[in-house]
């Protein structure tokens, strides 16, 4: 995709939740030699300490243009607070020298939905955005399904403390997961590859498991015995449209349970191998060795209010 030249990365974001993955991967061994340099955009006014291996550059909302005229791949990881200054991005690249854009998705595929959300939907309009006004940048959204790390707890019904699983339809539904770690490695390895086909997006799946075989994991690793409650998945949903909720917590639930969170060949689509061949790269965290890191008791010590999930 650049030749025989090394390109220069840019990233947004990179001081949040994702973006230090992201970051951390840009800057490894693994990956630093292979760019000509990696640029960290931060805004005014935030921290600016120096980041050895990186080059630091500040801008205020309307001059982020300036600092990435001589990038070629841009990455955003600014969360979804944050949509109007994406979008400004749109404008920024337009009078840029950058080639691919990888935008701040890095969770489910929604442009499977049929529902509405403000936040997927708002996501969908950004890419909108792009086609129309830097139709000569590629775009590549990165679709990871579940956050492994931040997953399996109480929030999507795996209650560890008190030894049970409520899945909102069937316990045997396969649900991706791929490790903060793991995301940040894959949009490193994508900001490099010369050749990387003319996609508009990639499903990643570090690992994919159904609620039943997630116990059995757990429960293999120290987890007491966990129970499972199958809810009914229609009434789930249902109700979950209709409240409207911007939380997209109880969505993901249904969406575990329809199967639109399975990135695997015979679901949405599993792009591992594009990324890193027969995991010659690195190794894939898989959710045994999150059961092993956790002695199957992931956010046990979490509070929770029942009420939020009955």
């Amino acid at each position: 995709m650049f030749g025989n030249n090394k390109c220069k990365v840019a990233i947004v974001g990179a001081g949040g939740r994702l973006g230090k993955h992201i970051l951390s991967a840009l800057l490894s061994p693994e990956f630093r030699s292979s760019y000509a340099d990696v640029v960290v955009l931060r805004r005014s006014g935030t921290e600016s300490a120096v980041i050895p291996n990186a080059t630091v550059r500040t801008f205020e909302q309307d001059t982020i243009g300036d600092c990435i005229h001589d990038v070629d791949v841009l990455i955003s990881a600014v969360g979804p607070t944050g949509h109007a200054f994406k979008d400004s991005l749109v404008n920024a690249m337009a009078k840029s020298s950058v080639r691919l854009y990888i935008p701040s998705e890095f969770g489910v595929d929604h442009t499977v939905h049929d529902f509405p959300h403000a936040e997927w939907d708002h996501k969908k309009l950004h890419f909108d955005l792009t086609q129309k006004f830097i139709p000569n940048v590629q775009v590549l959204r990165i679709y990871v399904g579940l956050f492994l790390e931040e997953s399996i707890g109480p929030w999507f019904g795996f209650h560890t403390a008190a030894d049970k699983y409520d899945c909102i339809g069937s316990a045997d539904t396969p649900v991706s997961y791929t490790s903060l770690d793991d995301a940040g490695k894959v949009v490193a390895q994508v900001a490099r590859m010369q050749m990387l086909p003319i996609l508009e997006q990639i499903h990643i799946g570090g690992d994919t498991k159904s609620t039943r075989e997630t116990a059995h994991i757990m429960q293999e690793a120290g987890a007491g015995k966990v129970k499972i409650n199958e809810l009914d998945l229609e009434k789930w949903k249902k109700a979950t449209i209709e409240e409207g909720t911007a939380d997209p917590s109880k969505y993901l639930r249904f969406l575990m349970g329809e199967g639109r969170i399975n990135h695997t060949q015979e679901g949405l689509g599993n792009d591992n191998e594009i990324v890193n061949p027969g995991q010659t790269l690195w190794k894939w965290k898989t959710m045994m060795d999150y059961a092993q890191e956790t002695k199957g008791k992931p956010w046990a010590e979490f509070k929770w209010d029942e009420s939020v999930v009955s």
